[in-house]
């Protein structure tokens, strides 16, 4: 069982993809599997740096498929899973909230299933069961809004507030109960916003870049006082792989940068950042356009992240500023992997009005 694979759902998407390059070029020896159904924000051209690697290994499929999830469990037989795959864009959710639903609440009870079936086959006296781990993936937002001060902790209520929030919420709830009830060994992992390199382009930052590159207005929600604390991407996947070693089953972790800022800070650096690459005519900050808010827009998010340093030996190592300048400069250099992953489905137009559009 040692030379299992390691298993990771959503492999294709931003986080995900990450992962699967940092394992690979990691790890030494071992294999990969990513599933992934390849929906809008998943793309094999995330993986192309490793698709001929002879250990990386592809399955498409739908998280919520029992079947489909089943027979990559018996072909595969992992001996850990990271469960990234999810809905994940919160303008996308008050949109369109039952693709959520499915994905984020159908699809982890369906691996917690499939996962719990393999696991509970193992010998139980074996390495392979002891060490098996099932790291669940979630986010800050499961938490709710935060006022101007304090920080969400391990033990902090779930208050979510949107229905992407609410499925992740759920999802983390399933997957607690089922190390409580069938002894599964889960691991829980809660991040703050990620930004870098890969990132679909309807977030924050990419979006904010390819605009200002263009020329074009960028959207600021409202006044632009909302306050996200970011995490590089690179950071956040070495944490995972460092809770997948090190961490305690039916414990939570949460990762944060210690980068606050308001989404209208964030923007003018983007464009001060750009007229330094680029010089125009004009400042870009004159692009930002202050647009309606998203309905229900939580005000402020802010992960403590002491107590997994503290257990899992890890701290993030790129701050925020030269980060930001990085990935600004990745953009700028992949603009061919952006239209490639957008496609026609979407070209920066406007989403999350819901009902109020």
């Amino acid at each position: 069982m040692s030379d299992a694979p390691i298993l990771v759902t959503g492999g294709a998407g931003f986080i995900g993809s990450t992962l699967v390059r940092h394992l690979l070029a990691n790890s030494g020896t071992d294999r990969v599997v990513v599933v992934d159904a390849l929906t809008y924000a998943g793309h094999l051209a995330s993986l192309a740096s490793v698709r001929s690697s002879p250990r990386f290994f592809f399955e498409q499929g739908d998280v919520a498929n029992a079947a489909q999830m089943e027979a990559i469990f018996r072909r595969h037989r992992p001996r850990a899973v990271f469960h990234l795959a999810a809905e994940s864009h919160v303008d996308r959710s008050i949109d369109g909230p039952a693709a959520f639903v499915h994905t984020n609440v159908v699809g982890t009870f369906t691996m917690l299933e499939q996962a719990q079936r393999h696991w509970s086959a193992l010998p139980h006296d074996g390495e392979a069961r002891q060490t098996f781990r099932f790291v669940h993936v979630s986010t800050d937002e499961v938490f709710g809004a935060l006022e101007s001060s304090g920080s969400f902790v391990a033990g902090s209520a779930y208050r979510p507030t949107s229905p992407y929030a609410a499925s992740k919420a759920a999802s983390d709830h399933f997957a607690r109960a089922w190390k409580h009830t069938y002894g599964l060994p889960v691991v829980v992992t809660t991040c703050s916003n990620n930004y870098g390199p890969y990132q679909f382009p309807e977030k924050l930052i990419p979006l904010a870049i390819r605009k200002a590159h263009a020329g074009d207005a960028i959207p600021v929600y409202g006044r632009g006082n909302q306050v996200r604390d970011w995490l590089h991407v690179d950071d956040h996947v070495a944490a995972l792989v460092a809770a997948w070693r090190c961490g305690e089953p039916g414990a939570t972790y949460l990762f944060g940068g210690r980068t606050e800022r308001t989404n209208l800070q964030v923007v003018e650096t983007i464009c001060d950042l750009l007229d330094e690459r680029l010089p125009g005519d004009a400042p870009r900050r004159a692009l930002i356009a202050h647009v309606a808010d998203r309905p229900g827009h939580d005000f402020r998010y802010a992960n403590d992240a002491t107590a997994a340093e503290q257990a899992l030996g890890w701290r993030p190592l790129i701050d925020f500023t030269s980060g930001l300048r990085a990935t600004v400069e990745w953009f700028l250099s992949h603009e061919s992997w952006c239209e490639e992953v957008q496609g026609a489905t979407y070209q920066g137009q406007r989403l999350g009005l819901g009902v109020a559009a």
